[in-house]
């Protein structure tokens, strides 16, 4: 098998396959102490790396060109390495089924290029049993080679929080599984390269897959806590996040907030876990039940977007309504799976078009997943309600000056779904205002 000194003296390499918001910062983070190639099927973002520039945000464009990664959309490049990371998304269907296309395609593809002695490890989130009971069979398939004798696989799943400056693969400790101790070992090894805080040593790779699905399965369900608190005390006419306040003094009070759960982990994770669980005959009860109350928010930020309107007197069909922000989260411009759509679909059955302007968002994936044309903040005029649907730090310093510019006449509807601004100046300045 693989030796790691091999590779820290440069005689072996280390391949990436997968190369968006979790893929790329690793390959880069990598490259500065080992030889990495970094394979991606979409060639046009491989250019984008070629030429320095960085899609994602992750690292910036700087990072990107000063990296000896040698990115590569062939394929056959992957031959060149045996340690192989594997880390590309995996969604669900429709029907909130797990969509293990992306993750089954990769292993395919790596199969191909598989060599002897090598270690594969997959970082890609999935239920208990999918490395290898899915992944495995694919590459011997492929390879026609034997796992455990001709190669060996490894999990470790991807911790990265995109647009987070401060928790970072180097900082935040990385869960490590093998196959077998050898390969623990050398995977262990390998990511201490990379990450300064350390790693932990699952006893098992259905262990750290497990780890990985409850993560964010968990704060799923905390975030449907909030929301549900949320949908309460604007029943009671109590400010939710005053109460949050207050509650959040006590020393062992968990401050979550209120919010739209999407993206690519916290909004899909839980079904992978709950698919699992029901094809072992238990149906969850408390995972789906958060999942059923954060699927909801988007509709019911519309339907305040509505109560709001007629509050100030404005008529609801053909509304001139303004949504700002359509990223999953702030600070990111991935809008993978962006709850903010759900608002547009709900404003639509009450025959209203918003105008959506996002200057940190991927404008031309928006118009590929959701057929969304984003204008120009500088366009946002004459509104009767603007919806401040994603907390982008340049949207957290608008001035009041700025945020009376996207309105027309009449009483300004003002919907601040993370609360960024501070109700009581703009109550006081007659505004209408909203928050979760």
């Amino acid at each position: 098998m693989l030796r790691f000194d091999d590779l820290l003296n440069k005689k072996e390499s280390l391949s990436l396959v997968g190369l968006g918001y979790v893929g790329m910062p690793i390959a880069v983070a990598f490259a500065k102490k080992i030889n990495v190639i970094g394979f991606d099927l979409n060639k046009e973002k491989i250019d984008l790396y070629k030429s320095g520039v960085d899609p994602t945000h992750e690292v910036g464009d700087e990072a990107i060109k000063a990296s000896t990664v040698q990115f590569t959309a062939n394929e056959e490049d992957l031959r060149k390495a045996r340690f192989h990371i594997v880390a590309v998304p995996t969604p669900v269907y429709e029907d909130h089924t797990p969509d293990l296309t992306p993750v089954e395609g990769a292993s395919r593809i790596l199969g191909r290029n598989l060599t002897k002695g090598s270690v594969v490890v997959f970082e890609s989130t999935v239920y208990p049993g999918v490395t290898e009971d899915v992944c495995v069979p694919i590459l011997e398939k492929e390879s026609g080679l034997k796992c455990g004798v001709d190669f060996k696989v490894g999990y470790s799943p991807e911790r990265i929080n995109p647009g987070d400056k401060v928790h970072r693969l180097e900082t935040i400790t990385k869960i490590v599984s093998g196959m077998d101790e050898e390969t623990l070992d050398l995977v262990a090894k390998v990511y201490e390269l990379v990450v300064a805080v350390g790693v932990h040593r699952a006893p098992c790779i259905k262990v750290a897959e497990a780890a990985k699905v409850i993560e964010n399965s968990q704060r799923d369900v905390n975030i449907a806590f909030m929301n549900e608190l949320s949908i309460i005390f604007n029943k009671m006419g109590i400010d939710t996040k005053s109460v949050l306040e207050a509650a959040g003094t006590k020393w062992n009070f968990l401050k979550f907030t209120p919010g739209l759960v999407g993206g690519h982990c916290i909004g899909v994770d839980p079904y992978y876990l709950t698919y699992k669980a029901e094809d072992l005959g238990y149906h969850s009860q408390i995972i789906l039940s958060g999942r059923r109350i954060n699927d909801s928010m988007g509709k019911y930020v519309a339907e305040n977007c509505i109560k709001t309107l007629i509050k100030v007197d404005k008529h609801v069909k053909n509304a001139r309504v303004a949504i700002l922000g359509f990223t999953f989260k702030e600070n990111c411009p991935d809008t993978r799976n962006s709850k903010v759509f759900d608002i547009v679909k709900e404003l639509r059955e009450y025959g209203i078009e918003p105008v959506i302007a996002d200057p940190i968002a991927d404008a031309a994936e928006a118009k590929r997943l959701y057929g969304v044309k984003f204008v120009d903040k500088s366009e946002v005029k004459n509104m009767d309600a603007v919806i401040l649907a994603v907390a982008h730090a340049q949207f957290a310093n608008f001035s009041m000056s700025e945020i009376d510019s996207f309105f027309g006449e009449g009483q300004k509807a003002l919907l601040d779904i993370k609360g960024i601004l501070n109700r009581a100046e703009y109550e006081k300045a007659g505004y209408a205002y909203w928050r979760l």
